[in-house]
């Protein structure tokens, strides 16, 4: 059996997810295929690492960091998250909290990272192959939220945050071959979207990147409709969802060190689920 795991990322939220995949390196629960988005992918391939609670750090610690996200970066930079410091300073083998390289090269699982091309709005799926010593640009790729960070260019080409091309790639998990899949979500089920956000940010692109914005104002949709799919595959039992019940007032880019504390609690405790789901 194919076993795969999608993380659709969230920004702060993404720690829920965190506490997961932490759960599953204490219960040596191993995946075959790895799908991340955004901040999903950065959870992952910490996860392949074998790096237990080294995400932890990164939303708990460093995210309160003036370096990390800000306004100030925005200013000065026109990108509120600063990717090169996240996914480079601080992750690099000389940084404050580096990537076990080696461990993730042993690791045999398939490894895709979702980015969208900022121009034609195609969905770009990375392999690990991408992924080189020190060099994780195609997660700061994944990451870049458009209107809030500009798009990210790797070798000349640009690239805008993997959720608006593809928000839940549960498809490319069934198409790389998974028999089943764990889909982790940063919300709750029940929480609607927010379109009125996608809206707004879309309108700062319109001009520049009109194809990426068509995508972000119909990214409610097609997460809906993702969602949807996810169901059909629940109810065949080739799927599972882990979601949060509540979000303690964590949101994609709002945190407090209480509410982090309480998101990876949940997640870790809900990560049981996929221990009692493979036993079925």
């Amino acid at each position: 059996m194919k076993l795969g795991v999608v993380d659709v990322g969230g920004g702060m939220r993404g720690i829920y997810a965190a506490g997961v995949l932490d759960y599953c390196l204490e219960a040596n629960i191993k995946f075959d295929c790895c799908v991340g988005v955004s901040a999903g992918s950065a959870n992952l391939i910490t996860y392949l690492a074998g790096q237990k609670e080294r995400n932890f750090k990164f939303y708990h610690e460093y995210s309160f960091r003036k370096k990390y996200m800000g306004l100030g970066n925005f200013l000065f930079s026109g990108s509120y998250f600063n990717l090169n410091y996240i996914y480079g300073t601080l992750g690099n083998s000389d940084g404050e909290n580096p990537l076990d390289y080696a461990a993730y090269k042993k690791n045999p699982a398939d490894f895709f990272v979702v980015a969208e091309d900022a121009v034609s709005g195609n969905p770009v799926y990375f392999t690990r192959n991408n992924i080189k010593k020190d060099d994780c640009r195609v997660l700061m790729a994944s990451s870049s939220i458009p209107g809030i960070n500009k798009p990210f260019d790797i070798n000349g080409r640009l690239y805008f945050d993997g959720a608006l091309a593809d928000p839940v790639p549960i498809q490319k998990a069934f198409l790389e071959g998974c028999d089943r899949v764990v889909l982790l979500l940063s919300k709750p089920m029940d929480e609607p979207f927010d379109y009125q956000t996608d809206v707004f940010l879309a309108n700062l692109i319109k001009n520049q990147y009109p194809l990426s914005a068509n995508r972000l104002m119909l990214r409610a949709e097609k997460y809906e409709r993702s969602i949807a799919l996810a169901n059909q595959y629940a109810s065949m039992n080739r799927l599972l969802f882990i979601a949060p019940e509540q979000t303690f007032g964590v949101t994609a880019t709002k945190r407090t060190k209480k509410g982090l504390e309480s998101l990876y609690s949940l997640g870790k405790a809900d990560g049981e689920k996929i221990s009692e789901w493979l036993k079925n």
